[in-house]
């Protein structure tokens, strides 16, 4: 006999639950893409996060993707290991690394997008594409209200 999955419905009625339940729904897709690559999401942050802005300072890439250095760190070591980043002093700086795409992670992160946007589609496709994008935009301003007020306006 099947069992009937019944959300609590004081859950469904927070806004955040939902957003963490559709989020998993979307990274559990992603992952299982990345995985057949032998990447990770944090890889895929890291080389987007490079491939949109250029090279950074290992401090900006852990602003950037709102992640702890520590973790940060090995996501750099491995992808450095497999030649798709570069890790070197900053000739201004020496206390400080930059991080860089190589030729191959600039050919990762080409082969990458694609293959994210469909994943994405793929588990919202209960949406129309308008209503897709009506969820991308309101996230995006959610996202960005809250960071103004950790961070401060940009």
């Amino acid at each position: 006999m099947a069992v009937h999955r019944q959300r609590p419905p004081s859950l469904l009625a927070q806004p955040s639950y939902l957003a963490s339940q559709v989020s998993k729904f979307g990274r559990q897709r992603l992952e299982a893409e990345l995985a057949e690559r032998g990447l990770r999401l944090g890889h895929q942050a890291v080389l987007s996060a490079l491939d949109d802005f250029g090279p950074l300072s290992q401090q900006q890439l852990a602003d950037a993707l709102d992640l702890d250095k520590s973790h940060l760190v090995g996501h750099i070591d491995e992808l450095q290991r497999r030649g798709l980043v570069t890790r070197a002093q900053d000739p201004a700086d020496r206390r400080r690394n930059t991080i860089a795409l190589t030729a191959a992670g600039a050919d990762m992160v080409g082969e990458l997008q694609p293959v994210a946007a469909q994943s994405q589609e793929g588990f919202l496709d209960a949406l129309t594409p308008a209503e897709q994008q009506t969820l991308t935009d309101l996230l995006r301003r959610v996202l960005a209200a809250n960071d103004a007020e950790r961070w401060g306006a940009p």
